[in-house]
């Protein structure tokens, strides 16, 4: 089947997705849990033999680690996939209500955006989440993973196909593509693809907004700061720190950019400097990190670089503003968190820092879907239109405006003889 051909089966299944009752969907989503559950040896299998030609062919051990796909990381997404079901079908909730004049109601309700196209880097559970998010809103899924988990995401998109096929959900809903080549064809079917999301590195990003008219949501890399503020709680900056670089680093919310309050640095960075060696953790300091402690030299390159790696940067900054300027300047608007016990620090800070995610006293790490009870995440947004930050099910939505009328016509109110009212109105759209 041509990739045109895949994007019109989706298409068609979105039209009946679009209207699936809940209940359907939940049962759906259920029955992709129990069959993740009853193949977890065969999906574990294959998992294994992608890591084996990997390994052979010497992927970055970054991203074996994203590849890696074992019992527990299968456990994860289904424990992700439980949480979702309970959440709320967001799907047809009325948004708005105006009553435009006596008899005839205006709503805004939500609906699903249509067919997705995502394109995804190496972790499997990535499949899972993208895939299950998409069933819960009512949008058909255009699926591309990357080439070193083949033979994990055939096999995962089967078993989901199979679970919801015997569920009641429409075939074709969820299609999985192989190649650059079906990436490249997919990017001219505005026609049939109604959003992009693409993750991956910026250049990556740009190519697909570039060769394509098709809207694109996501965001490329994540260059994320933590702030040790003048004001911080030492003890507690070095635990989050240590933590949003270290709890997985090979991940877009991990710490790559460490800021430090010049007030404080001297005091602060031998005792981080310890607390990293544990990790095995290289640190590379600007030219005041390396008059207190003994590190690699920062260059430009490393405040611009998504290292998903135990590789830090540190940087010791003359005052918040310069911490400030200095993330605006160097990240990617993905995550960024300042560690202080002064209220209007934090509030400076989280007001001038323009990133998706802006956090007060706490790890970075955080910024994720699932943490934040949207039931997972198809990818975290740093753009400014409908969705920012970890996109979950709200995400997934756009709206459509339903009038409702009792034999209404314009003349009457452009002639004078009607006027509207547009008088807020407390109620759900309703057909009865």
């Amino acid at each position: 089947m041509s990739i045109r051909e895949t994007a019109q089966a989706a298409k068609a299944a979105s039209i009946q997705l679009a209207a699936a009752e809940t209940a359907t969907k939940q049962k759906a989503l259920k029955s992709i849990a129990e069959a993740l559950k009853a193949n977890c040896e065969a999906i574990v299998a294959s998992n294994r033999e992608d890591l084996r030609i990997s390994q052979e062919n010497d992927l970055a051990a970054p991203l074996l680690k994203r590849l890696k796909f074992d019992e527990e990381k299968i456990a994860d997404v289904i424990a992700g996939i439980e949480s979702l079901v309970g959440l709320s079908d967001p799907v047809g909730e009325t948004l708005a209500a105006i009553e435009m004049d006596a008899g005839l109601e205006l709503y805004k309700v939500s609906c699903p955006i249509g067919v997705i196209g995502v394109i995804f880097e190496s972790r499997p559970d990535a499949l899972v989440q993208i895939s299950t998010l998409c069933l819960k809103s009512g949008n058909a899924v255009l699926l591309k993973g990357g080439t070193e988990a083949a033979n994990t995401n055939r096999m995962l998109a089967s078993v989901i196909r199979e679970a919801t096929r015997r569920a009641g959900i429409p075939e074709g809903w969820l299609q999985l593509l192989e190649t650059r080549e079906d990436v490249n064809d997919m990017l001219k079917l505005d026609q049939l693809i109604d959003l992009i999301i693409p993750r991956g590195s910026n250049e990556f990003v740009r190519y697909i907004m570039d060769h394509s008219r098709i809207p694109v949501l996501g965001h490329a890399d994540g260059i994320c700061h933590v702030y040790v503020d003048a004001a911080a709680d030492l003890e507690m900056a070095t635990r989050i720190a240590v933590d949003a670089k270290c709890q997985y680093v090979a991940v877009c919310n991990a710490m790559e950019t460490l800021l430090i309050h010049e007030a404080v640095g001297a005091q602060f960075l031998p005792g981080l400097q310890q607390a990293l060696e544990k990790y095995d953790v290289e640190i590379r300091g600007c030219a005041k990190t390396r008059s207190i402690i003994d590190v690699v030299k920062a260059g430009e390159k490393d405040w611009k670089t998504e290292y998903l790696d135990t590789i830090l940067s540190v940087k010791v900054v003359d005052s918040l503003q310069d911490a400030i300027d200095h993330i605006n300047t160097y990240g990617s608007g993905h995550t960024d968190a300042i560690v202080t016990g002064s209220p209007e620090s934090a509030a400076m800070f989280m007001d001038l820092c323009d990133s998706g995610n802006v956090f007060w006293n706490c790890s970075t790490r955080f910024s994720d879907g699932f943490r934040y009870g949207l039931g997972a995440e198809v990818g975290v947004s740093t753009n400014k239109i409908h969705a920012r930050g970890p996109v979950g099910l709200e995400g997934l939505l756009i709206y459509k405006w339903q009038l409702k009328g009792s034999g209404q016509v314009v003349a009457d109110y452009a002639g004078g003889n009607k006027q509207f009212t547009h008088r807020p109105l407390d109620k759900p759209f309703s057909t009865r």
